[in-house]
């Protein structure tokens, strides 16, 4: 009887970063772990993820596109940057042979790597979290959401942000049992609600073909209200997001 490849995950805070140590087997039964710890500690921590690489072994050079599929989740929001640590040169070749690092770059120390994740100086994010009671739900959403943009001269964009918070934290309430996370950034002028459940089917729109073109799903709204919007899978369940600019005020 074969056992699950076993895999360690450890997580520290570095200077504006977010380190993740793993440890173990990456193959078929740990693939998926891995990449969703990537992803939420990179929705998490939207200064930049680490991942050091030294100890974890992948029989399968296949299974290191992990990191390109973590990447690729988090590209359009948080857009955060991920860079891997191996401290030895085999590894970093193998990282490179699998086209791993024309994506997510490899160094040999954590020094390097976290100095590489450093941004031009410009445009400060701003993020603010709150957990949604059941029993307060939308209206409390709307609330911290104008709450939030009022703080910081971002009132303007109130309507649609609010519209949009209401909108996500309804479909979390309706389709999951989770008392939802949901966050507001604030970042060169572009606004970003997401909300975080602990269901881990990814958001979708479901329209009803029946109904005529009266019916139509929140995340249908969702999608004319806002430039883009996405469903990210995490370790503890899934993140919806939405980014709204200027052009997106009501």
């Amino acid at each position: 009887m074969s056992s699950v490849a076993p895999l360690r995950i450890t997580a520290d805070a570095a200077t504006n970063a977010c380190v993740l140590t793993v440890e173990g087997i990456l193959d078929g039964s740990t693939y998926r772990t891995l990449r969703d710890a990537v992803v939420k500690s990179a929705l998490d921590q939207p200064e930049g993820v680490v991942v050091d690489v030294t100890r974890l072994d992948a029989p399968s050079p296949s299974a290191w596109t992990v990191f390109t599929s973590a990447r690729w989740h988090v590209s359009r929001w948080p857009d955060v940057p991920v860079a891997l640590v191996c401290a030895h040169e085999r590894g970093r070749l193998v990282l490179q042979r699998n086209g791993i690092t024309r994506y997510v770059p490899a160094f040999a120390d954590l020094e390097s790597a976290v100095a590489a994740l450093d941004r031009p100086v410009g445009s400060v994010r701003r993020r603010a979290r709150t957990t949604i009671a059941r029993a307060l739900g939308c209206a409390e959403a709307r609330r911290f959401v104008a709450d939030s943009l009022d703080a910081w001269d971002a009132e303007d964009m109130s309507p649609a942000a609010a519209t949009v918070a209401w909108l996500l934290v309804d479909n979390a309430l309706v389709h999951t049992l989770s008392d939802p996370a949901l966050i507001v950034e604030e970042l060169g002028g572009t606004i970003t609600i997401a909300v975080e459940d602990a269901n881990s089917s990814p958001a979708m729109r479901h329209e009803d073909t029946g109904g005529g073109t009266d019916v139509v799903s929140g995340l249908a709204i969702v999608n004319s209200l806002t430039r883009t919007w996405g469903s990210a899978p995490t370790s503890t369940g899934k993140t919806v997001w939405a980014v709204l600019g200027p052009e997106n005020r009501l």
